[in-house]
């Protein structure tokens, strides 16, 4: 910890993390609570010298009465201090993990919420590092689980719509026109969190300070959530040493380890992978050989396998280490399986990861107008009409492989290409791009929402 003013700190922060030459505009997610109003009104002293321009939003997840009320704070705090303001609202539809769900959502929503903006800060701190270090430790994770959250990442892809009129109040940023046969938008967006270096008792007190406003949500303290308990454990733990400083100074510093093995991995990749293709047309399927795969160490095999599926599923997150470790077992044996909406098969002379056809067996879009316009499907593959209303946007599937029995040509095995892309009229296959089956093309694959995207880059940035 430095002695320096907590705004000197922030300064150095901004600047190592988006200097010397500063985006003129930026986000601020904001929720109302300590940390995060914090970093607002450090923001706004910071502009004073570098003259940045900023947007705020809030995610009222709707989950608590309080939130409304909350989110309108805010929006009084940033009108107060001269800067544009929106609420976003989410609504729970009451399925799967509630607090995974918020976060994916408040992603999704920031994402779509900050149209042109390239820069979105949150106010992660030291304390968070802690934190989490301790509750993925309680999951049994690995290096890269237990490593500190990264103080800039690309985060999401380019979402397919603007934020609608009845999805916020309030002002937001200039927002993309989606292009006619194109995303109209620039990729990813960047999340910066210039206050992990410091802790919640220092943001707390700077605010305090500043005689500013701020709300703690109940949920802190709630056992019924890990984070709350591991909070809680945090100054027994000092006692003996494992303050929240030395915890996250660790989480640094397995972070920096996680990122040689990234390193390792990216390169033993280029040795024994490639990305399936059928020509000059990509099939989405990652392939090892066989024997360099078998001989790799166990942790290289672990994030090859890891990173393979998320790639390939274009999820966020990783699947839990002991079911990661159960299919690489059956794979080292010589079989395979499925995990996290993939397949995984060991074939003769190599290791084929290809999506599960069952995760997209009924995801089937039908086209009710020709518009020209970029669609996504399966969340990694960029459509493009056909020209003609009516047609099907759907998984190849047994049927549509038999009917392009005499074309197959070097196309990948039947259950790797069932999962492929295709455009139906009635029960007619019009077209695979993928494995070259139709005049035009009209599929791309677009991993993770990226151009120009490959497995090599992925694994270096994940």
């Amino acid at each position: 910890m430095t002695d320096a003013p907590l705004d000197q700190r922030f300064a150095d922060a901004m600047g190592q993390l988006l200097g010397p030459d500063f985006p003129s505009e930026i986000g601020l997610a904001v929720s109302g609570g300590g940390d995060s109003m914090a970093m607002l009104a450090l923001c706004h002293n910071w502009t004073r010298v570098y003259g940045v321009r900023l947007w705020v939003v809030t995610i009222d997840h709707g989950l608590r009465p309080e939130s409304a009320d909350e989110a309108r704070m805010v929006a009084e705090e940033c009108a107060a201090l001269g800067w544009p303001h929106a609420t976003v609202r989410w609504d729970w539809d009451g399925t799967g993990n509630v607090m995974d769900a918020a976060r994916r959502a408040r992603l999704e929503l920031i994402n779509r919420w900050r149209g042109t903006l390239r820069y979105v800060l949150m106010a992660h701190t030291q304390d968070d590092v802690a934190e989490t270090f301790l509750m993925r430790l309680s999951r049994g994770s690995g290096v890269r689980g237990l490593s500190a959250m990264a103080a800039k990442r690309d985060v999401g892809s380019s979402p397919s719509k603007d934020l609608e009129a009845e999805e916020y109040v309030g002002d937001i940023p200039k927002q993309w026109e989606i292009a006619k046969g194109g995303p109209g938008r620039s990729g990813t967006f960047q999340i910066v969190r210039p206050c992990l270096g410091m802790s919640r008792a220092e943001l707390r007190h700077y605010l305090k300070t500043l005689k500013g406003r701020w709300v703690d949500d109940p949920s802190n303290e709630n056992d019924a959530y890990l984070r709350a308990r591991m909070r809680k454990l945090l100054p027994d733990l000092a006692e003996v040493g494992l303050d929240i400083s030395t915890l996250s100074e660790t989480a640094h510093r397995l972070a920096r380890a996680d990122t040689a093995l990234r390193a390792r991995a990216c390169q033993v990749w280029k040795r024994i992978g490639s990305e399936g293709r059928v020509g000059s047309e990509p099939t989405g399927e990652l392939l090892f050989d066989r024997d360099g795969f078998d001989r790799l160490e166990r942790d290289t095999q672990m994030r090859l396998l890891a990173d393979a599926l998320r790639y390939t599923s274009s999820q966020t997150y990783a699947p839990r280490e002991d079911a990661l470790e159960a299919l690489l077992d059956r794979i080292l044996g010589g079989g395979g399986g499925t995990l996290h909406g993939c397949e995984v098969r060991m074939e003769r002379d190599q290791l084929r990861v290809f999506r599960e056809y069952n995760a997209v067996a009924g995801l089937e879009t039908e086209l009710t107008s020709v518009d020209g316009r970029m669609r996504l499907w399966d969340g990694r593959w960029r459509v493009t009409d056909l020209g003609q209303t009516g047609t099907r946007i759907r998984a190849l599937g047994p049927d549509g492989w038999a009917q392009i029995a005499e074309k197959r040509g070097d196309s990948p095995p039947f259950h790797s290409a069932r999962s492929l892309p295709s455009f139906w009229r009635d029960d007619q296959l019009v077209a695979c791009t993928p494995l070259g089956f139709g005049n035009n093309a009209h599929t791309r694959l677009w991993p993770m929402g990226r151009e120009m995207f490959n497995f090599a880059a992925f694994l270096l940035s994940h």
